[in-house]
């Protein structure tokens, strides 16, 4: 099966993780449940230090939990965050990469750290900022082996994006809307079987591909068989193969707000458009082979700040 080829061009970076000695000696702490289904349900024992403003009382206010527990490649890392004040938002950040937080509760935040198969495992220096002190947290990212495939592109299959695709793809990708509109576990889009997992490196025509992987989950199913929005959220991308999406085919993008997004390539029939507000489990569109497809499947995407990462544990035990 082929996917969105052009992600050569448009995702040739990893989340940008840096691997480095930790910047402190940690010290430990055991976290608590954060109410993360599954195996994210035990919180992450981090190392914990830097304290650069200590309170009056000598209380430590800000404190973090960070799940799951033990991740890996393409895993997505949520970072809970309790504060004893809302002056501002807290800061986490990786290197020189920051990433949004948003209040879940009174006081508490979290902020979703996304990981790809091109990252580099080892340990992961997150750094949390709030309530004038400063945590720097050692994770360990654990290493993980993705398939590989050998691929042989021809005729149509072997199309270049458009650069209409292209920008339009790469700017809803960028998508961070400050409202949560998922809730629970993401549904499966399609009832076909999975025919292409998610990492999957690749060989095209016999060159392997240095910063691409399959960033999706592929269902083979019969052209028109539903399709359906894996959680709530806004209709915020369709392209139609028709307009120039020669790589995507017809496609359907749903922004689940706070950076969450699905992308739906390869359909046969659309059925909502831009701007339209859908639910889980609401019929979108049909499978098809529309754009650089070699037969009828859906193409999922699920990308965490432009990110395309492992939609199985968001399926299995999500993030609410």
């Amino acid at each position: 099966m082929v996917e969105d080829i052009e992600t050569a061009r448009l995702n040739t970076q990893g989340s940008g993780i840096p691997s480095q000695p930790p910047l402190v000696t940690p010290r430990d702490f055991l976290a608590k449940p954060w109410g993360i289904k599954g195996r994210w349900t035990t919180a992450l024992t981090v190392g914990i230090a830097t304290v650069l403003a200590i309170k009056s009382q000598g209380a430590i206010a800000l404190q973090v939990r960070v799940t799951p527990e033990s991740p890996q490649l393409g895993d997505t890392l949520s970072v809970m965050i309790e504060t004893q004040t809302t002056t501002q938002p807290p800061r986490v950040s990786i290197g020189q990469k920051t990433y949004p937080t948003f209040s879940v509760a009174t006081n508490r935040y979290r902020a979703l750290l996304p990981t790809s198969p091109l990252d580099k495992p080892g340990s992961l220096q997150v750094q949390v900022t709030g309530d004038g002190e400063v945590r720097n947290l050692a994770v360990s990212l654990r290493n993980r082996s993705f398939p590989t495939q050998r691929i042989r592109l021809s005729g149509s299959a072997n199309r270049s994006a458009t650069e209409l695709e292209l920008n339009r793809v790469a700017e809803f990708k960028t998508l961070v809307t400050s409202q949560k509109f998922w809730n629970g576990p993401l549904l499966k889009p399609n009832a076909g079987r999975v025919s292409t997992v998610f990492g999957v490196r690749r060989y095209y025509n016999g060159v392997f591909a240095e910063d691409y992987y399959h960033r999706g989950v592929d269902y083979a199913a019969g052209t028109g068989s539903p399709v359906v929005a894996p959680a709530a959220g806004r209709v915020a991308l369709v392209g139609r193969e028709s307009e120039g999406f020669q790589v995507h085919g017809n496609t359907v993008g749903i922004d689940h707000g706070q950076g969450v997004l699905s992308i739906m390539l390869h359909l046969n029939q659309i059925d909502v458009q831009q701007g339209d507000f859908v639910q889980a489990g609401q019929i979108i569109g049909t499978v098809g082979s529309t754009g650089a497809s070699t037969g009828p499947h859906l193409h999922w995407g699920l990308y965490v700040h432009g990110i395309a990462v492992d939609p199985v544990p968001w399926r299995f035990e999500g993030i609410d």
